[in-house]
């Protein structure tokens, strides 16, 4: 099986990781909502939920794989506990492609201090689960395995990648990289994803999972494209437990600038964004990048002379991209402020309709430079 590809899947998993991170978790109209949001976005998939977590899961897990189309990657978490997966396969093999998705500790620390276990043992776990769901699904849909704390610093990387061979073995067609707490460099991280890719090669679609605790989710995913990543999972405003998942508009859009292959309407992030807000009320910060009200505005005097004489260009000279391009409506401002110069003062009374001579202009501006803010 050759996974080599010049494009980057993207896999959102705010209706798994960013919903089990709310106060109080979306009901199923909500999650619907959430759902036709990504497919008008047109992410290429969606991992719906964690169906064993109770009835209620189950059904909207299992209602919303039966509205995907074939465009859309339908993914949905278990354990490495056989009931648990036989229940997430119900509940989403009806979808026109079904991922069962299979996470499992490969950290030292996890190992030793939370399933208080040994190699060993992981090991025998990893390979009887990825069986018996290869059972299940046959050729019907694709397998996806979590190293849960592959990002750990403590993590044997040695023993990571050996478990990941043996989840390709026994038939999985993703390896999931994940950064389940963020506790490194994005360097030291993006080191361990070549190293798997070196070993794994094109066995696997090999994907990547990071959180946001240092704030350096989105540099992490980035750059582990640039190592051999082919899957990136992220969220929608970056929700996500604690600190958040990836954000999908900053990694998607930092990709594009870089020249990976992104399959997105750009033009619905602004409106997407807005919408999760109002589902979540959780407000996106005016200086938040790509979102925030106030990120194509220009105070400065020196920004203000750049963006003046660049506004013609397809780039500007303070942007990374224009506001169209992101759906947003209008243009970059120019406000004047006592950080101003007269450039940016004679832009300003002329988008009010005035249209004065040099002159006037510098005789306003000496006079009220300090006070004047339009």
């Amino acid at each position: 099986m050759n996974h080599k590809t010049n494009n980057v899947h993207i896999q959102d998993v705010t209706l798994r990781d960013g919903n089990q991170a709310l106060r109080t978790p979306w009901n199923a109209e909500e999650k619907k909502q959430v759902f036709q949001l990504l497919q008008k976005l047109g992410v290429q998939g969606m991992e719906v939920g964690f169906p064993s977590a109770n009835q209620s899961e189950f059904s909207i897990c299992q209602s919303l794989a039966s509205v995907a189309t074939d465009q859309e990657v339908i993914s949905a978490l278990s354990r490495a506990k056989e009931k648990e997966i036989e229940i997430t396969w119900r509940a989403i093999q009806n979808a026109p492609r079904p991922r069962l998705h299979i996470v499992y500790p490969v950290s030292e620390y996890s190992i030793r201090n939370v399933l208080n276990s040994s190699q060993k043992a992981v090991a025998r776990v990893v390979r009887e689960s990825i069986q018996f769901a290869k059972n299940l699904v046959g050729n019907k849909g694709e397998i996806q395995f979590s190293g849960e704390h592959f990002g750990d610093p403590e993590t044997d990387l040695e023993f990571a990648i050996a478990i990941f061979k043996t989840a390709i073995q026994e038939g999985a067609n993703v390896i999931n990289l994940a950064n389940t707490v963020e506790r490194d460099r994005p360097f030291a991280f993006v080191e361990k994803v070549r190293a798997v890719k070196r070993e794994i090669g094109e066995t696997a679609i090999l994907s990547i999972h990071t959180h946001n605790d240092l704030g350096m989710a989105t540099a992490t995913t980035v750059e582990s494209v640039f190592a051999g990543a082919t899957q990136v999972e992220v969220a929608l405003n970056g929700l996500g437990e604690r600190a958040g998942n990836t954000n999908l508009y900053e990694t998607a859009i930092a990709l594009h600038l870089a020249g990976k292959s992104v399959s997105l309407e750009f033009s619905e992030i602004l409106p997407t964004a807005e919408a999760l807000s109002r589902l979540t009320n959780i407000p996106i910060p005016e200086k938040a990048p790509i979102l925030g009200s106030d990120i194509f505005a220009h105070r400065s005097g020196i920004h203000q002379d750049g963006v003046l004489k660049t506004s013609h260009l397809k780039k500007t000279a303070y942007s990374a991209f224009s506001p169209q391009f992101v759906g947003r409506k209008g243009e970059e401002t120019i406000e004047f402020t006592n950080q101003s110069g007269k450039k940016a003062l004679e832009h300003v009374l002329s988008k009010k309709g005035m249209v004065l001579k040099p002159e006037e202009i510098e005789t306003i501006f000496r006079e009220n430079k300090g006070v004047l803010s339009i």
